[in-house]
This record gives C-alpha cells, structure tokens and sequence, in this order.
C-alpha cells in the first residue's frame, strides 16, 4: 500500500497509490476511515477524478465548496453502490428511472431525481432535486459501502476549469486544498458523465460519456 506525501496547507497530504479494478480491502478501508472522519478525498471514478465525502456530514460539504471554489446555488451529485440506494436517497422512482438505471448502472449516467427529506439542502442546493450515479468503478463502489453506501462525486477540479484526469493533475489544480488523494491512474474516460433530469419532463441537462440522444431514445 505505498503512500506518498506532498505538502500542503494541512502540512503534508497523503497520496495512495491504488488498483482501481482491483483495490485491496486494507486500502478501501484506509480512505473510508478518512471519509468517515469528515476528510474531502481525491479519488480516481469510472469516469473523472472526484471529490469523495460524506454527504451526510454538512461540514465536509461545505469544505467541498471552498476546495472547488464552487458557487453554493450548484446541486452536488452523489456516488451509490448499488442502484437500491436511490430507495433512501430520491421520494420517487419513476419509470423512466427503472429504465434507465437497468441499461445504463453501472456506468456514466448520472440520474436527477426528486430529494428525499434524507438529502440536505447543502447538497442539492435548494433544488429540491438530487443527481445520483452508480458508477463503474469496483473502488468506488466499494468505498462507498464501507461509509454506508453513498459519497459525494463532484469532479475533482476547481470551478471553470478542466476536469482532471489523474492524481498528478488533481495535485496540480487541488494539492493545496485537499489533505488526502488516491491515485488510481490515468482515467480511461476522458469525458464526465452524462446528466439526464427525471423530475419533469426527461431532458439532457449536460452531454457526457454517453450520448444524451441514446439515453432519450432509451425511455
């Protein structure tokens, strides 16, 4: 489990260097316990490098805001392990959300749906609305298990600026502001996932790794 430090304004940050097809169950556990914690973490998604934290613990949201330099009127998205997790997260699961997590989960496709009463407004931003993604990635999956099965997966860059594509790029725009970063590689998506909103009418709120056409044309 190597681990590197860079400095940082926390004094020296910790990069873990990890399998992200096969993470060993000691590293898993290392970056829970961080996020556990209230730790915003680096990590290495299906897609992008993302901001994991926990959504329930309003201080680490907050901190997510001052690390992206984020406006606090933008919804952050959130990472699950297993599609039933919408049951605690959303009020409702329509149809077209059966759909779509069946073709699409695991995988690039971030689902907007109603709020539970569960999600704070830290979170969706007073949109009453929360966007929820099962990803790809057996690490993140499995992260979020181990801190009770969901995460924050903002992009891991600051506000405007290019989403970043490895650890070394993440260090580049972040090192400074985050005190952990797991490094997982080079993301062989390149591109952010795609986001369709279900709370009215489904619509293509942002074009991503699949196409908003094929996810429309799904319904």
């Amino acid at each position: 489990m190597p681990v590197r430090q860079r400095a940082n304004r926390y004094g020296l940050a910790e990069v873990l260097e990890i399998s992200p097809t096969q993470p060993a169950p000691s590293e898993i556990r290392r970056v829970a316990r961080w996020i556990r914690g209230g730790a915003v973490v680096a990590i290495p998604t299906d897609t992008v490098y993302g901001l994991a934290a926990d959504p329930f613990n309003e201080r680490a949201v907050a901190e997510i805001f001052r690390v992206k330099r984020r406006q606090e009127t933008l919804p952050i998205l959130l990472l699950i392990d297993s599609a039933d997790r919408v049951d605690d997260l959303a009020s409702i699961r329509p149809t077209a959300f059966r759909r779509l997590a069946s073709r699409f989960w695991p995988g690039p496709l971030t689902i907007v749906l109603p709020a539970s009463g569960r999600i704070s407004e830290a979170v969706t931003a007073g949109t009453g609305s929360v966007a929820v993604r099962q990803p790809s990635s057996a690490f993140v999956r499995a992260l979020a298990r181990a801190v009770g099965g969901t995460l924050t997966g903002t992009s891991a860059n600051i506000s405007g600026r290019p989403a970043c594509l490895s650890a070394s790029q993440v260090i580049r725009q972040l090192g400074a502001s985050v005190p952990y970063i797991v490094n997982g590689g080079f993301s062989r998506v390149r591109r952010p996932s795609t986001i369709v909103d279900l709370t009215g009418e489904p619509r293509i709120l942002r074009e991503g790794a699949i196409p908003g056409r094929l996810v429309l044309d799904s319904l």
